[in-house]
């Protein structure tokens, strides 16, 4: 990529972070996060073993922490307490980690983030040295506070969690961008390679997934097709697309000026 994504003072090429869920083993998790080329995997510490059960495999053993920045997040988490107590944990399993993803869900059937949650277990952990990436609607000014607050990344959703919608409200993302001064990166409902690259397009500065690549048909394959399509709309945002027109002004091929 042109630059790199900085987060919490460190530089990372990649600009897709996945998720590490609902894959059929481990061995089909490491074969399509090798493919994403994603240097941060996001862990569900509630649902994947890292070690709290000793007598079965660890998600360690697949994706070495020396090869990986894990992002420890609070999937399942309905209170700030509860997402506390959780990263808490993950801060412990991973012998003092403090880079996390917090998220305190507000409905368990569409999975919407509880914001007033969401601002009170930020405040707590940015106070207790966790360095905090924050899923959040795509309200800006709950954005701003929790930026505020000291959050190192903003992460709005695109739409509703593993519902593959893709971005419905572009607007909202861009005044997000267009005011945050830490890393802005797309998190939740992305469904396919197009929904990232848009997302870059927008100004994002990465995109985080999970079910698009671990419910495609062919995980594999849609790991590599979201590597490229993040790196696609990286690369066009960066060139600056043309104006939109409802027509051309001149034709694209003049003939004043024709030989003969």
């Amino acid at each position: 990529m042109t630059t790199s994504l900085t987060i919490a003072g460190i530089e990372y090429g990649s600009r897709l972070l996945v998720g590490t869920g609902k894959y059929k083993d481990f061995t089909e998790t490491r074969a399509a996060i090798d493919a994403s080329g994603a240097e941060i995997v996001t862990v569900a510490i509630r649902r994947v073993n890292l070690g709290q059960d000793p007598n079965v495999p660890s998600l360690l053993d697949y994706l070495p922490a020396s090869e990986f920045t894990y992002l420890p997040n609070t999937a399942g988490c309905y209170s700030a307490d509860d997402a506390v107590r959780t990263l808490r944990l993950a801060r412990e399993l991973l012998d003092g980690h403090k880079l996390v993803k917090l998220e305190v869900l507000g409905d368990p059937h569409t999975l919407y983030p509880n914001v007033i949650e969401t601002l009170k277990a930020a405040e707590t952990l940015v106070k207790d040295g966790f360095d905090v990436m924050v899923y959040t609607s795509d309200d800006p000014i709950v954005a701003k506070q929790l930026e505020d607050i000291g959050c190192c990344a903003i992460m709005p959703l695109a739409s509703l969690i593993g519902s593959g919608m893709g971005i419905l409200n572009p607007w909202n993302l861009k005044l997000i961008i267009d005011q945050s001064k830490v890393p802005v990166i797309v998190d939740a409902g992305v469904g396919t390679a197009s929904d990232a690259a848009i997302a870059m397009e927008l100004g994002c500065d990465g995109v985080l997934m999970n079910t698009a690549i671990a419910a495609a048909q062919d995980p594999i394959r849609m790991a590599r097709a979201m590597k490229l399509g993040v790196e696609a709309g990286r690369e066009a945002f960066l060139a600056g697309r043309m104006p939109r027109k409802l027509y051309a002004g001149a034709p694209s091929s003049p003939t004043g000026g024709m030989i003969g």
